[in-house]
């Protein structure tokens, strides 16, 4: 928790000084006017990707397949976009990298190396455990297994 508190300081706190710093140089207007025209262009791209991205997904599931990969492209095209219209260099500068495809795909596979998921019960339809409950308990050094069933009282 203290890096998202970090972030939520140091974010807004960067896009003042860039947006300072370029309208000392550009000036006030034009500095508005480029905030402006990279939020533009930035819906626009994005609403470009956006269409492509549900395609693919439409594609895959035409097909039988899980178009998990192109869930998660659509979960970064909507950060995307959320930071192309937040007013700043740097949140635009973030946002346009995630919609260029390949740097969008080395993000998530950079971000599903960094993240376990745990499934608890059985797998798919095999009635086999997913996973030992020993994950719940780090500190436990056996997994117990087992059946068991109600009385009827």
């Amino acid at each position: 928790m203290p890096w998202l508190l970090l972030l939520f300081f140091a974010i807004p706190l960067t896009e003042v000084y860039f947006l300072i710093q370029v309208g000392g140089i550009i000036g006030a207007w034009p500095t508005v006017f480029l905030v402006i025209f990279t939020a533009v262009l930035g819906a626009a791209m994005l609403r470009i990707q956006g269409f492509y991205t549900l395609q693919r997904v439409r594609e895959q599931m035409a097909r039988g397949q899980l178009p998990a990969m192109e869930l998660f492209e659509g979960v970064v095209l909507l950060l995307a976009g959320a930071l192309l219209l937040t007013p700043g260099f740097f949140t635009d500068a973030v946002g346009f990298l995630c919609l260029i495809p390949a740097a969008r795909r080395w993000l998530i596979k950079v971000a599903m190396q960094r993240v376990t998921m745990t499934a608890w019960g059985p797998q798919a339809g095999t009635g086999a455990p997913s996973q030992s409950r020993q994950d719940a308990h780090p500190h436990s050094s056996r997994t117990l297994e087992g059946e068991y069933y109600r009385d009827k009282d």
